[in-house]
């Protein structure tokens, strides 16, 4: 961790100093009129989220204090970079193809990036990746199943790197584990301090706009990003939605099953098109699949307002374009345009 945020004397709000719901409120400057809408939003939400961290832990497998909640993941990603690597002296180590924000992050922080990329079949260089730990390295940063490739990384990989990254820590980014067999390490954090794993609600959950992501890690390392983290991070409104409704654990599954069924509908589909080379495997939401001319058949579906992700550009991604899988009707429109621009 970076010194001086271990002594640093975090901002106490009013939520703070009491955490009562019943009283007389003076003390944070708030309007006691109401609000300026139908529903009343004019008190500052819980700062920690007790509630729904109470409600989360037995889901997930942990206890609340393994638990912080994000204004997306983006935010404990952000968070764990300022925590631990001093700008300009640090580096952190990514293996691209990957979510673009570690990225991001490390440079909005002028931290130094270290960039193993991954084998031809997605997949860890674990001797590289081992070899290029320095004394300056604070973090990795592995995503399982990879965005954007949507293949789980291989496990005894993800551990050998656990193993041999004792210095720092190891952030596993577990976005799209809903939809595939490989258990969380979530329950596993208590045999491994040096792990912090990221989930969300965009995904399985279908929570995107509400922008709430999960970082789970040993009590020590969330009381820390508690510590730095900007007062009322997650707002009222949020708040209420999850925890009217975190009970709902049916719509996750039918969802995980129906979108799981519609991805190998659609492979099917996709791997009669002679305009397909090649359907990476995938345990997420998606699917990355490989064009003859990936550029021209992105700017057709443009046309037609079906839109998708180009990832041509990406290293070890070429002609390559990300679909996320729709409904069974989407997903046969998809089939229809493309069978028509062959």
């Amino acid at each position: 961790m970076r010194q001086h945020i271990l002594s640093l004397a975090p901002y106490s709000s009013a939520r703070d100093e009491y955490t009562g719901k019943e009283g007389i409120f003076l003390d944070a400057n708030e309007n006691p009129l109401g609000s300026a809408t139908p529903e009343n939003w004019n008190r500052y939400p819980d700062p920690y989220q007790a509630e729904i961290k109470t409600k989360l832990a037995p889901i997930k497998g942990c206890r609340p204090a393994q638990i912080f909640l994000g204004n997306g993941s983006d935010e404990p990603i952000d968070l764990i970079i300022r925590l631990t690597c001093e700008p300009k002296e640090d580096n952190i180590i990514i293996l691209p193809p990957t979510y673009g924000m570690y990225e991001v992050s490390a440079s909005v922080n002028n931290i130094e990036i270290q960039k193993i990329p991954l084998t031809s079949d997605y997949q860890l260089d674990t001797e590289k990746i081992i070899a290029s730990i320095n004394s300056k390295t604070k973090l990795i940063f592995i995503c399982s199943p990879n965005n954007p490739t949507g293949n789980l990384i291989d496990r005894k990989a993800i551990l050998e790197i656990i193993k041999n990254f004792q210095q720092g820590i190891v952030i596993i980014d577990e976005a799209y584990n809903d939809f595939s067999d490989e258990p969380s390490f979530v329950p596993e954090l208590d045999h491994f301090p040096n792990v912090m794993v990221l989930q969300t609600f965009s995904k399985a959950w279908g929570l995107a706009s509400l922008r709430l992501g999960m970082a789970f890690g040993n009590e020590a390392l969330i009381k820390l990003l508690n510590k730095i983290k900007y007062p009322y991070n997650i707002n009222g409104l949020t708040q209420k939605a999850l925890l009217e409704n975190i009970g709902n654990i049916d719509f996750v599954k039918n969802s995980v099953k129906t979108l799981n069924q519609n991805r190998k509908i659609l492979i099917a589909e996709l791997e009669q098109l002679p305009i397909v080379t090649k359907i990476f495997p995938s345990d997420a939401n998606f699917l990355l699949v490989r064009f003859k001319e990936a550029k021209k058949t992105f700017d057709y579906l443009i046309e037609q307002k079906l839109i998708v992700r180009d990832r041509s550009k990406v290293i070890l991604c070429d002609d390559s374009l990300r679909i996320s899988v729709g409904t069974k009707e989407e997903n046969e429109r998809l089939i229809e345009l493309l069978k028509k621009y062959q």
